[in-house]
């Protein structure tokens, strides 16, 4: 019974949390099919006719790569945990603090939202696009060329209050030419949890709204 050596080569992960894991799984699973076929090849040789010593080393050095590489891979699943524990301990601070994301906004009804405004170089114009839950353009608001806080009322195009809910907002950019881009405005939200997730390390906003760590551009003490 003749059976092919396998060889096991290594992964570049891109997800760390994610592919990490899997990739462990994956190699140990073959590991242990090798592990059984190569056994059940020295069970079954023809006493008369044994297997060639050449091709006996060269299974076994193969076994031992794919040995090595299911430690190495279980190894770094554990560093991944362990580096994802220690960057959330860090992050256990920004509780109660506020953030600067650029993630829909709270409004609950009548409470204005402060946004931060970066019209891009070479605008003449700008506008702010508020679009609900479902992605429908609820107002557009032409302001000021001009970085800065802006007080967002929450108004519809005819100028009434929204309805209470989250918000996406927006800015466009134009000059004499046409249309420079639009750009996710940026606000501060209370955080309220810190969790570690698949992908890293997530914040949960008091808004109810879930980010990547790695989105917030600044953190302050909470206003209010």
């Amino acid at each position: 019974m003749a059976v092919t050596a396998t060889t096991s080569t290594p992964t570049t992960t891109t997800t760390p949390a994610t592919t990490a894991s899997t990739t462990a799984a994956d190699n140990k699973k073959n590991y242990e099919t090798f592990l059984k076929m190569m056994t059940t090849q020295i069970k079954n040789q023809d006493p008369l006719n044994p297997m060639d010593s050449d091709q006996l080393a060269v299974q076994l050095a193969t076994f031992s790569q794919v040995e090595q590489q299911t430690k190495t891979n279980d190894l770094l699943t554990q560093m991944v945990s362990q580096n994802n524990l220690g960057a959330m301990g860090q992050m256990v601070g920004w509780v109660g603090k506020e953030a600067k994301v650029s993630a829909p906004v709270a409004f609950d009804g009548g409470t204005p939202v402060d946004v931060e405004l970066a019209p891009r170089t070479g605008a003449t114009k700008a506008v702010l696009v508020a679009k609900d839950g479902a992605g429908n353009i609820v107002s557009q608001t032409e302001v000021a060329v001009k970085a800065g806080t802006y007080e967002w009322q929450g108004l519809d195009t005819n100028g009434n209050p929204l309805p209470k809910g989250q918000y996406a907002l927006s800015l466009v950019s134009s000059s004499a030419t046409g249309e420079l881009g639009t750009d996710t405005l940026s606000h501060y939200e209370r955080v309220s949890e810190v969790r570690s997730g698949t992908g890293g390390i997530n914040l949960f906003l008091a808004n109810g709204t879930e980010v990547a760590a790695s989105a917030v551009t600044a953190i302050r003490e909470a206003v209010n």
